[in-house]
């Protein structure tokens, strides 16, 4: 990480805790690909969003939504989708 600090795209985190959404528990790699983020893009994006406590690892590797995260959802990826219409996925 560069000397400034990380500002993640929301659209980008949108994606990832959408694809949680949908599909439940998930192995990083396997996030990574549903979400079309290259895997040390998304480690950083997974790093914040731990960090900021909106997902976890738990003991087996697998990433998980907290209720804040779940939270999140409901605010910013259905406000998104409501105000703009979908989530766009770039491969970043």
């Amino acid at each position: 990480m560069s000397s400034r600090e990380f500002r993640p795209d929301l659209y980008v985190l949108a994606r990832i805790i959408e694809a949680l959404v949908n599909n439940g528990t998930m192995r990083r790699t396997r996030l990574a690909t549903a979400c079309g983020l290259s895997y040390d893009k998304f480690e950083r994006y997974l790093e914040w969003m731990v960090s900021r406590g909106l997902v976890m690892i738990d003991g087996d590797g697998l990433v998980r939504l907290t209720r804040d995260g779940e939270r999140t959802y409901e605010e910013l990826v259905l406000w998104i989708k409501r105000y703009v219409g979908s989530l766009r996925i770039n491969r970043i």
